[in-house]
């Protein structure tokens, strides 16, 4: 470690970023920023934000964090741009729960619980389990949808009534978790309207879990997403929502595949594909109700066993292809970030990632190693049609076409989206190339020259990407990326402005607080009313 230049406190590297895991500050009436540089006319709309607040406390993994939002109205006035700022935390009750109590009662990601809990209360806890929390204390904060089918906002009919339509075409934003749960949020001042859950949808979608990445036709905003039920024979359920009725339908149901903590999917231009990977829940799940913790009822990693690839046809009604006499005729290909192992999971404790934390020297340098990220580029070949009697011609293994060196993949990947369903050369992404603790910069993978370019600053710590496409723009990476960014040495952040095609900065929006480090955000252009896509 070496000395931060503002400060007694030693930064590894001499890159703070402490700043960004500890906040309290909300911002609850827009406030407007600074704005320096050029901001493209056609990047007018509506940037949000969410993720971990603070509180005094203490969570020990990120991913618990306490839920804030946060909005950037990006306002084109002539030849330059206003961007207008405000957050506000989703649940106040929760915290003034704890604050009451001295705990904090539940389920979570990956708290850690009282080591001095005794050992009969534990084996109790397996057989009466702890009531759950009201609605408004469950934390709820990874990626966010714009006007999503099927699930209105309970306030829109009255906002319409005494405000009118909202100016932004933004009527229902919901913030959404691992979980079959998601929280309605008021699009303009970020207050919370209520729970909702999957049931809403279909009342099969009865299971816990689900994919905080929900994935929608780029033509025909209709969503997918799976739910997944617990137990001795776990049950995924993918299911539609479309977009045209507003109806859901179970286009697949899968049991001879384990229950796992799966983030995210896939989807192409006719299937949506689940990858269910190593981080398998032991026990069916079980194990959760022992640990209280979801990390920790995870098996441990297995290098020998192998991610089965699910694909759902989404067009013909099929359900999951191939069949021995339906067979697959069309690769797919399918880029992921990918680790190891599962460490990187633990790397993301607090005491892990922050620059001033002695334990974060334990994840740098060579010591990291096991959670360097990958960026892969998979084929899951065609099946052959020829012998349709063998049953096993319809199991292939997925072919590994390119994996990008470390130091040129990234995190929180993203592509332009008008090239979502169709082949893409260029993947954009936040990059960890052991400069830091967290990320250290932005990267754009080129897949065709496997070359990289970078946005990085000393000290700056960037959020996600959002890529912006230029409207009149035709090549895939004519467009500009949104990101916020953590000055761990003037302790402010900044919402940065990027050329997508060159990484170089075109303008910024410069602010007098700290933006927590969040998970996702999404974009809605002024110029477009509709539902979002979601990723």
């Amino acid at each position: 470690m070496t000395l931060d230049a503002t400060s007694s406190i030693e930064h590894f590297n001499n890159w703070p970023n402490d700043t960004g895991f500890e906040i309290l500050h909300e911002e609850r009436e827009p406030v407007e920023l600074t704005v320096s540089g050029c901001i493209p006319s056609y990047v007018s709309g509506t940037l949000y934000r969410t993720g971990p607040g603070g509180t005094t406390f203490a969570i020990d993994h990120w991913f618990d964090g306490f839920s804030q939002n946060h909005r950037f109205q990006i306002i084109q006035t002539g030849s330059s741009a206003r961007v207008m700022y405000n957050s506000r935390r989703s649940i106040d009750p929760l915290i003034e729960n704890i604050r009451r109590t001295g705990n904090m009662a539940g389920f979570s990601f990956g708290q850690k619980r009282d080591p001095c809990t005794s050992f009969f209360k534990k084996v109790m806890s397996v057989f009466v389990p702890d009531p759950p929390r009201p609605q408004e204390q469950v934390n709820i904060c990874v990626t966010l949808s714009i006007n999503p089918p099927g699930l209105s906002s309970p306030q829109t009919a009255e906002n319409q009534k005494i405000h009118g339509r909202h100016a932004s075409g933004i009527h229902t934003l919901l913030v959404k978790t691992d979980a079959f749960i998601m929280r309605h949020i008021d699009p303009e001042t970020l207050e919370p309207r209520g729970v909702v859950s999957q049931k809403t949808l279909h009342p099969k979608l009865t299971g816990i879990l689900s994919a905080a990445h929900a994935k929608s036709d780029p033509v025909t905003g209709d969503v997918y997403n799976y739910n997944l039920a617990l137990g001795r024979n776990p049950t995924y359920r993918v299911f539609r929502v479309s977009a045209a009725t507003g109806q859901t339908e179970i286009l697949a149901t899968i049991t001879d595949a384990p229950g796992a903590y799966l983030h995210s999917s896939l989807i192409t231009e006719s299937h949506f594909i689940l990858c269910v990977w190593s981080g398998r829940y032991a026990g069916g799940g079980l194990k959760i109700l022992w640990e209280k913790n979801f990390l920790d009822a995870i098996s441990p990693f297995d290098p020998n066993q192998k991610a089965l690839w699910y694909v759902i046809d989404r067009k013909q009604g099929k359900g999951v292809e191939p069949s021995p006499t339906d067979p697959l005729h069309t690769d797919i290909v399918a880029d992921l970030s990918i680790y190891k192992n599962l460490d990187v999971l633990k790397r993301f404790y607090y005491n892990n990632i922050k620059s001033s934390s002695p334990a974060s020297l334990d994840y740098a340098g060579d010591r990291r190693r096991s959670c360097d990220v990958f960026f892969r580029r998979w084929r899951l070949p065609s099946v052959n049609a020829a012998n349709p009697r063998k049953p096993q011609e319809a199991f292939r293994e997925a072919v590994t076409v390119h994996t990008a060196k470390h130091d040129r993949s990234c995190e929180l990947p993203v592509i332009n989206p008008r090239f979502l369903t169709k082949p893409s050369r260029y993947i954009y992404g936040a990059c960890d190339r052991d400069l830091s603790t967290f990320f250290d910069g932005l990267v754009k993978y080129d897949m065709e020259t496997q070359t990289a370019a970078y946005f990085s600053v000393h000290g700056h710590s960037p959020g996600e990407a959002i890529f912006v496409p230029n409207p009149n723009g035709t090549a895939e990476d004519d467009g500009v990326l949104l990101s916020v960014v953590l000055d761990g040495f003037t302790e402010k952040s900044y919402l940065l402005v990027l050329d997508a095609k060159t990484m170089k900065e075109v303008g910024r929006a410069n602010m007098d607080c700290v933006v927590g480090f969040g998970f996702h955000g999404v974009y809605q252009s002024r110029a477009v009313e509709g539902p979002s896509t979601d990723i």
